[in-house]
């Protein structure tokens, strides 16, 4: 998906008379140029290149003469897929905001035009940060800048979220006895699930789809396909809750494993036992799935404006460490898709 040499070129040209420099990697051996910026992601970085996750061609640089003063990188969860997140953009901090802003903007318009297909929407940004990054003056001013030139560039801000651990030693609360637990049996009866709780879902990407004109059931299906159906984790961990009388199901969570850590990688309880608490014990049961495979940490996220859920994960012992937030690009043509 990367642009031709040609093209490059003709960057390189137009951006020559300040010095300026805007390219791909010209393969894994400039990983190093790469890193001269940082991000928590860096370690990453080799094993994705490994594995197919990134590509040179999607890495992009600003170069004055061997100094890096930008940079950007596109995912992808599977090798040989399309790029599915925008997830590093850094620029450098000694910069004047004014130069940051010109010389970002270029960064990504050069690369975007290279690497995304000319009327398509732009893969989702998404960045981690620290919890208290509103108030460390130099955080704040990298990351503004970094939204400032999104917003620029035609993007807008979708939600910010909590980053969550469990920690191994943190007690895990026994069964209330309340609900039964199922292992679940097929991408079917996962769905048929999802469907429902993604009716009223307070989570911004589940609204997002369905604002796009997705129904919930197809919503909950492009869920599945993009995302969990690719864990390589034991399906076996996945669970349904169920009232142990009537076997009538309360909700559902996945433990797993992605490409990077063990997570909860979805959670819900059904509209109609809602406000009974059950979400606790859900959370409990997949925390004790994943506890059970002693695994080194758990991982979950949620959005910033959901306070039920955020509640529930700080009961089951979970500590925010990060926060992360995404900005979209609207489908073209489309305004606020």
């Amino acid at each position: 998906m990367t642009s031709s040499s040609s093209s490059t070129t003709s960057t390189t040209s137009a951006t020559a008379a300040r010095g300026l420099v805007i390219r791909p990697l010209a393969g894994p051996g400039e990983l190093d140029l790469f890193l001269r910026l940082s991000y928590s992601l860096d370690h990453e970085l080799a094993d994705d290149l490994a594995t197919g996750r990134r590509v040179p061609g999607w890495m992009w640089v600003a170069l004055d003469g061997d100094r890096l003063l930008g940079r950007l990188s596109w995912w992808t969860g599977t090798a040989g897929a399309a790029p599915q997140a925008l997830d590093f953009f850094d620029l450098a901090p000694e910069l004047p905001e004014e130069e940051r802003a010109e010389i970002g903007l270029r960064l990504l318009e050069t690369a975007t035009a290279a690497v995304v297909p000319e009327g398509t929407r732009p893969p989702e940004f998404g960045r981690f940060m620290p919890a208290d990054w509103r108030e460390v003056p130099e955080a704040r001013s990298l990351l503004e800048s970094v939204f400032g030139v999104l917003v620029a560039d035609g993007a807008r801000p979708l939600v910010e979220r909590l980053r969550l651990e469990w920690r191994p030693g943190t007690p895990v609360p026994e069964p209330k006895g309340r609900l039964e637990f199922r292992p679940v049996r097929d991408r079917e009866d996962l769905v048929t699930l999802m469907t429902p709780v993604m009716e009223g879902t307070l989570d911004a990407h589940g609204q997002a789809d369905l604002a796009s004109g997705l129904s919930a059931r197809e919503a909950a299906e492009l869920h599945y396909d993009e995302e969990l159906a690719h864990y390589s984790s034991p399906r076996e961990w996945w669970r349904v809750a169920q009232l142990p009388e009537t076997g009538e199901p309360v909700g559902f969570v996945v433990p797993a494993r992605n490409n990077y850590h063990h997570t909860i990688a979805y959670i819900g309880v059904l509209p109609a036992h809602r406000g009974h608490g059950y979400i606790d014990d859900i959370l409990a049961e997949g925390t004790r799935v994943l506890a059970a495979a002693d695994v080194p940490r758990i991982r979950a996220a949620t959005d910033l404006g959901n306070v039920p859920m955020a509640a529930s994960f700080a009961r089951a012992g979970y500590v925010t460490f990060e926060r992360a937030i995404n900005y979209v690009w609207d489908t073209p043509g489309v305004a606020g898709s």
